[in-house]
């Protein structure tokens, strides 16, 4: 009974029958697989991408970042051919980044001057 009411649902061959089952009927868990990875983990991906490359874009001195590695630091210069960043870890120390390699930022209200700690 349950074979027969599967068979039925799933429009494929009956038992006995001869008959070929419907070959689109077949791609249907494949299509459903491909469009749950698209929902789920390939379109939220590329909004993130896509954000990444606007915070990055959007960069200017004075901004706080932390790289990819952990280094806390203060945008000092921003080199746009070269596309990398000057950021001021310490007092006087200023250490050339690849603006890839920053992971956070935040913002300041002030984007020219920059702040140092007393």
């Amino acid at each position: 009974m349950h074979h027969l009411i599967f068979s039925l649902i799933l429009m494929g061959e009956q038992p006995g029958s001869g008959q070929a089952g419907n070959p689109f009927m077949t791609f249907v868990p494949l299509i459903l697989i491909f469009v749950v990875f698209y929902f789920f983990l390939i379109r939220p991906q590329q909004k993130k991408q896509k954000e990444r490359e606007k915070i990055l874009e959007s960069l200017k001195r004075g901004d706080k970042v932390v790289t990819i590695g952990g280094m806390h630091g203060t945008v000092a210069g921003i080199e746009e051919e070269k596309k990398t960043v000057l950021v001021q870890v310490a007092d006087n120390l200023k250490i050339k980044f690849d603006r890839t390699a920053i992971a956070t930022t935040e913002k300041q209200e002030s984007g020219e001057k920059l702040a140092s700690k007393e």
